[in-house]
């Protein structure tokens, strides 16, 4: 009743490299079960520093019921200028709560899911809101860093497989690692460009940015399919041009991302088309006389069934590491 676990990176990283169409199908069930309102997914709370304004650390706290019954909450710092000495940007761990009790059951690495989970949910967007698949398309990647290649690895299981990929980074350096990663892994033809212009044209472009404000102020075009991971690259009247699907609409519409931006300067939701969700479930549709733009702000909820399924996973493999007497009493008397 009082176990305690500790899951690490490596056994993270090894548990979720070999399941990405497992991890799909959770993502996708997840959000099926937040729409159907089985789960609790409270706003983020945001710690921010005075000297570094590029730098935060955000919790996300939420409870997943449907067949995961847990509750927990995600520790994740996002810290930018690790990427000048080669560290990776993010860094989390994500506490997992037994609903009945309360009570702690472990503590899992984080950055792995966190980056997995955002990744399917891309994908499993891609899927869904270009049902006619990718081929004879160009996917562009803009920003080439952790985040990006796991989606392009969750693009590639999900089966969205373009004729060839384009990225582009203000560091050169690290789109051409994608470049390289994408050749070795997909086989796929894929180039590194220094125009963002020449990126945008592509039928499908992914951001995958830390930008901070938008800089892209051009609308896309019909038929174009734009993910919106980075939230903030877009300019409101690009996003007032498209038809706008959301993972959670009320989430979205904070902290200054490109739909809240849109809300802000219109005074109204009208731009809003519907969820993810409702897209899956058929209930809702876009046009296809617009670019469609999918916005996820990030649910807490999609890392507790991710973190869920690794716990198991890593439990059954006898990979999670036991930490014994973790609560110093265990009886009221």
């Amino acid at each position: 009743m009082f176990d305690f676990d500790v899951v690490a990176g490596e056994t993270v990283r090894e548990i979720l490299s070999d399941r990405r169409a497992e991890v799909l199908g959770i993502v996708s069930q997840a959000y099926r079960s937040h729409e159907a309102g089985e789960s609790i997914n409270p706003d983020s709370y945001f710690l921010r520093f005075p000297e570094k304004p590029d730098s935060r650390i955000i919790a996300l706290p939420a409870y997943l019921g449907a067949d995961v019954q847990l509750a927990g909450i995600k520790w994740i710092a996002s810290f930018p200028k690790n990427t000048q000495v080669g560290k990776p940007r993010a860094s989390a761990v994500l506490l997992l709560n037994d609903y009945e009790t309360g009570y702690p059951i472990a503590c899992l690495e984080a950055a792995n899911i966190s980056a997995a989970r955002t990744a399917a949910s891309a994908a499993v967007a891609a899927t869904t809101l270009r049902p006619g698949g990718f081929e004879g398309t160009r996917i562009a990647i803009v920003g080439g860093g952790v985040i990006a290649r796991n989606i392009c690895d969750y693009l590639h299981a999900a089966g969205a497989t373009p004729d060839a990929y384009l990225v582009h980074d203000l560091h050169e350096e690290s789109g051409r690692a994608l470049v390289d990663h994408l050749r070795t892994t997909q086989q796929r033809p894929a180039s590194f460009t220094a125009d963002l212009g020449t990126a945008l044209e592509a039928e499908t472009v992914v951001f995958a940015t830390t930008a901070l404000e938008p800089y892209v102020t051009t609308p896309f075009k019909p038929g174009q399919l734009v993910l919106n991971i980075s939230l903030r690259d877009l300019a409101p009247e690009v996003v007032l041009a498209a038809d706008n699907v959301f993972d959670d609409v009320d989430h979205c519409m904070k902290a200054n991302t490109s739909p809240h931006l849109a809300e802000q300067l219109t005074g109204s939701r009208d731009f809003v088309t519907g969820t993810l969700a409702g897209v899956l479930n058929g209930e809702v549709t876009v046009s296809g006389e617009r670019p469609v733009i999918f916005s996820p702000f990030g649910l807490g909820v999609l890392d507790l069934a991710v973190g869920a399924y690794v716990l198991q996973r890593a439990r059954e493999a006898g990979s999670a590491l036991a930490v014994p007497n973790f609560f110093g009493e265990t009886s009221r008397w």
